[in-house]
């Protein structure tokens, strides 16, 4: 089973957050789940990072893409499907950040569920399985 995380979910993985649901935790320990991170996530942690709302998260980004490596979570490139994908997703009024939503539209593309902890996911449900 393939797996997309959330950039709420790795930064969460990192710093040993107590906030990770027992179903999370089953699917990020189940060896044959496939756990991958969006570059797109690794580009929302570097802007954070640069204006301050990470402070509990302090590995630099070059550590951190080791560290996941190392962790065998896989990385997917943002292609050109996951931008075009990003016209499927409903657009509601109050969830337009543009990261949750390419992250969403990355999934839809690649028929995989996303872990996320976020309940505007689930608003999400008839197009993405949302594991949380």
């Amino acid at each position: 089973m393939n797996l997309l995380l959330d950039t709420e979910v790795l930064i969460w993985i990192q710093t040993n957050s107590p906030r990770i649901s027992t179903t999370a935790r089953e699917y990020l320990l189940d060896p044959n789940v496939v756990k991958w991170i969006s570059e797109v996530s690794l580009f929302e942690i570097a802007i954070k990072q640069k204006i301050g709302k990470l402070n509990e998260f302090n590995t630099t980004l070059p550590d951190y893409i080791r560290q996941v490596q190392k962790d065998h979570f896989r990385l997917l490139p943002i292609r050109n499907q996951h931008i075009t994908a990003y016209a499927q997703i409903p657009l509601f009024e109050e969830h337009r950040d543009p990261f949750d939503r390419l992250i969403l539209a990355t999934a839809l593309h690649e028929q995989w569920p996303v872990m996320a902890s976020d309940r505007k996911f689930s608003w999400y449900n008839n197009l993405i399985e949302v594991i949380w």
